[in-house]
């Protein structure tokens, strides 16, 4: 006769600076089913852990933006590769976070994977779109060339797990900027699965790193950090976004903020962390 066994449980770690550590704190905490069950443990992150997260992006990002578009996108549209493979995981963790069925949760991962080569498309489309060719009164080119904003810090979706994290994270790091992500508090599961996945899709380490642990001890760090050029709020409520953004406006961040609708790929979340450079040419030899 067998010997009863207990399961394996997986405690999620960060993933920073393309490496999957601990918190250096040495805390985690559980994560449980939107019914109330023990699901998994999850680092802790500390402010110390986002602060190298920071670190991690910002050496990372001169890298990421000077790729060719061709090969961000390529990049992208690995990850969506390694999450179509792997999209069963994604739907359990998915379903058992947010409390779905089976059937509703596959569809959010379909809907969450096409969001991803969407975005993988758009990497050599941003010139065309964002940027332009300006009439001048002289024997000059003057072209507005649209540059990534540099870090952007993000508070993710408390309620939607993996959708608007994807929204979240790749509409930045299609524009060529790098990420420093706080996934959900309570549901951060899918988010560390497609994290572990960028470990086999080709994405440079410090393009996109993550952060668990509890959203209102580290949100303050992410809004104040000087080296942090931009944070979209949208994870978090009014009250606390209202607070954030201050604090934003001491380092002079661009902040995204909630639009009120539901999570969608568009155009406004593109252009959130673009800037505009506007370079001179001279006509002739």
């Amino acid at each position: 006769m067998s010997e009863p066994r207990l399961d394996v449980r997986k405690t999620y770690k960060l993933l920073i600076n393309g490496a999957f550590p601990r918190s250096e704190s040495g805390r985690s905490y559980e994560v449980h089913t939107a019914g109330g069950d023990f699901l998994a443990n999850a680092a802790q992150g500390s402010r110390k852990d986002l602060r190298d997260a920071v670190s991690a992006a910002r050496a990372a990002q001169a890298k990421w933006w000077g790729a060719s578009a061709y090969n961000r996108g390529q990049v992208i549209y690995r990850l969506a590769e390694m999450a179509e493979s792997r999209r069963d995981e994604l739907a359990e963790h998915v379903s058992l976070c947010e409390g779905v069925s089976a059937k509703l949760a596959q569809a959010s991962v379909s809907r969450a994977i096409d969001r991803m080569v969407w975005y993988a498309g758009w990497t050599d489309k941003i010139a065309q779109v964002f940027g332009g060719t300006n009439p001048v009164a002289g024997p000059y080119f003057n072209f507005s060339i649209p540059v990534p904003s540099g870090v952007v810090a993000v508070l993710a979706d408390q309620d939607s797990s993996l959708e608007a994290f994807v929204d979240a994270v790749l509409a930045p790091i299609c524009v060529g900027n790098t990420v420093v992500v706080v996934a959900s508090e309570r549901r951060p599961t899918p988010a560390v699965l497609l994290g572990e996945m960028t470990a086999t899709s080709d994405f440079p380490a410090g393009v996109l790193n993550i952060v668990t642990g509890f959203t209102n001890e580290l949100a303050g760090t992410l809004a104040s950090h000087e080296d942090v050029d931009g944070i979209d709020l949208s994870g978090v409520a009014v009250e606390s976004a209202n607070e954030l953004a201050a604090s934003a406006a001491g380092s002079i961040k661009r902040v995204l903020r909630s639009s009120g609708s539901s999570p969608d790929p568009s155009l406004r979340r593109l252009r959130a962390f673009v800037e505009t450079s506007t370079v001179w040419h001279t006509i002739g030899q």
